[in-house]
């Protein structure tokens, strides 16, 4: 039976083979009864058991805490600890292997990796796991650090310097850029270009009487040397340049070029970014959409985390719907407007394309295009041919309730926090995940700040808003059982934890009145504000990140085999190690949630 043993299964999957031969020397077969308890409350635990046939039931109080089926492991924090904390009981009748305490901690002592598997919280857990994972030559490009990459050295002149020797320089060093150094008061650091030089060329001056620092660029992007170089990446799609600065503080370190990182990163997004920029219609502009999908499986299966995903896909989407509107509205319009996507979107957590969320914010006075309406129609259809079908609560800003001036949508918005009905709720929690794609930015800061004031004057409104953490929790225990397999009916993920997770730091910040959008940004400065402990903040972060992994594994596999993506997911397809991670992250969701009753008292309500 020994022989039998799943080694594929996590934490054991990380042993070498001598790590295996001892487990199969030392390893024992127990059998228990259905409803019989293996471990209970306060006792001692001396063995670790690896469930070969039934199911084990993990519960704290009366509450059901986690389920574990075949392969799945318990109670490895109580080995350890020395302490069982929870009451573990068979289901149905239970074959499991035993593995004496001796053992464990042997292996623990020679695999580090498989003690935070087994036994440590989220964070340690996903940062072993991705250790393992570290022979993945994209992923360990991806997160390396900018300073490991190529980074060309800089070579600086002073602002003074002709440009006739610029361009010696650059023949002279083989290189199309130099930093270019003022000395006046206060000091400056700018850059000057090939680019750059051609406009140089048009002045219709003699290059030898033209200095450097007429032309040079004076508004530097730098990254650190500890950044990564997926990070680096990312900044440069946002500022839409081709590189940055490498400086730790005052001190310059060289220039990180795109055209260095592209060989060895497979996302493509800066292609797609020029594509973008290039269009001149709207039928080019959806052929630059659709590549999206495939750099988003391409930058996954890659291993780039998914948080960096993310805001390639943000940025990426906002240039795309900026050009749109650019090409379908009126220059006046887009001027006296404020064009601005919502909910997943705006938060910058969206993946693959859903549905629609957007409103269009007009400026107080200003009469639009008598076919506005139109112009809206055009917009939304324009998006349907990116992949975004429209959204089915028609929150769109083809919409009238979605498409006002200023002064009537901060009236909406108000009355959203002040009446308690579903819709209402749901409509300010979209709203607060607004964020800028074109226009006036200032027009959708004038109608949050009538908000702040209402929000943190009022509890029982706050308590209201939080509340809806408890909107899909009519499922119970249920969530265990399909996470073993144990029903036929998928995982929706975006309820059972996104959504709990999300609303619950979207509350938190719409209390301390915090103009973040992103969840991990309001988490940051929740954080920052004392408002979360350091843990709870990184187990937050660590949380999503898993939800977003495993729904986005799940939304790839559909999209291949031709289905809709719906972001469910079927426990069959998730590996022990990922069942695992996700007891611990729905472990995590329950504490915030207990965190947040206590916060907003939502038992008074």
């Amino acid at each position: 039976m020994p022989n039998a043993f799943n080694f594929a299964a996590s934490p054991f999957d990380c042993l070498t083979q001598e790590q295996q031969r001892l487990v199969r020397d030392n390893v024992d077969v127990a059998y228990f009864r259905r409803d019989e308890v293996i471990l209970d409350v306060g006792s001692a635990p001396t063995r670790l058991f690896v469930i070969i046939k039934g199911n084990v039931a993990q519960y704290d109080g009366d509450e059901l805490a986690a389920s574990y089926g075949p392969d799945d492991s318990f109670d490895g924090r109580g080995l350890v600890a020395g302490k069982s904390s929870s009451r573990f009981v068979a289901t149905e009748e239970v074959l499991a292997y035993e593995l004496a305490r001796q053992t464990v901690n042997d292996l623990i002592a020679a695999n580090a990796n498989f003690g935070a598997l087994l036994f440590s919280d989220l964070g340690a857990k996903l940062s072993a796991a991705g250790q393992r994972q570290s022979g993945n030559e994209l992923q360990t490009l991806n997160l390396s650090r900018v300073d490991e990459a190529f980074v060309r050295p800089a070579h600086i002149v002073d602002a003074a310097t002709d440009l006739v020797s610029v361009v010696r320089l650059f023949v002279q060093e083989r290189t199309t850029n130099v930093l270019v150094r003022d000395a006046g008061s206060p000091p400056r650091l700018g850059m000057f270009t090939t680019n750059t030089l051609q406009r140089a060329i048009l002045l219709e001056r003699p290059l030898e009487q033209i200095a450097v620092g007429e032309l040079a660029n004076w508004s530097l992007i730098c990254v650190r040397p500890s950044d990564q170089v997926g990070d680096a990446l990312a900044v440069m799609l946002r500022h839409q340049i081709h590189r940055v600065v490498v400086a730790e503080g005052e001190r310059v370190l060289g220039v990180l070029e795109a055209l260095d990182v592209f060989s060895f990163l497979s996302n493509h997004s800066m292609i797609i970014s020029q594509r973008i920029d290039a269009a001149n219609t709207i039928d080019e502009l959806a052929e630059a959409a659709r590549q999206i999908t495939g750099m988003i499986g391409r930058q996954f299966r890659g291993g780039t985390r998914v948080m960096l995903i993310a805001r390639l896909v943000q940025d990426l989407n906002a240039r795309l719907f900026e050009r749109a509107w650019q090409f379908i509205a009126p220059p006046e319009l887009v001027a006296n407007s404020c064009l601005v996507v919502m909910g997943s979107e705006g938060r910058g957590e969206q993946l693959l394309k859903t549905d629609q969320d957007n409103a269009l914010i007009l400026r107080d006075g200003y009469p639009p295009p008598d076919d506005l309406e139109a112009i809206c129609a055009r917009f939304s259809d324009a998006l349907t041919r990116f992949g975004y079908p429209p959204c089915p609560g028609n929150i769109m800003l083809g919409n009238p309730a979605w498409r006002m001036p200023a002064a009537a949508f901060a009236q909406s918005v108000r009355q959203w926090l002040v009446m308690p009905d579903p819709d209402s709720l749901m409509n300010l929690a979209i709203f607060l995940d607004a964020h800028v794609v074109a226009g006036d930015a200032h027009l959708l800061d004038q109608v949050r700040d009538g908000l702040w004031a209402l929000a943190t004057d009022n509890d029982m409104m706050l308590a209201r808003f939080a509340a809806a953490i408890d909107l899909f929790s009519g499922s119970g225990g249920g969530w265990w059982l399909r996470l073993i397999g144990d029903a036929t009916d998928r995982v929706n993920l975006k309820k059972e934890g996104i959504f709990p997770l999300v609303h619950g730091v979207r509350s938190l910040a719409l209390a301390q009145r915090l103009r973040e959008t992103g969840t991990t940004a309001r988490i940051a400065a929740l954080v920052e504000a004392d408002v979360l402990s350091p843990s709870m903040g990184n187990d937050l972060n660590n949380a999503l990140q898993l939800f977003m992994s495993i729904r986005l594994q799940a939304g790839l596999a559909e999209s291949a085999r031709g289905e809709p993506v719906s972001g469910a997911v079927d426990p069959k397809t998730l590996s022990t190690l990922e069942r695992d991670l996700l007891k611990d992250a729905l472990g995590v969701v329950k504490r915030f949630k207990a965190q947040l009753r206590h916060r907003f008292r939502l038992g008074a309500l």
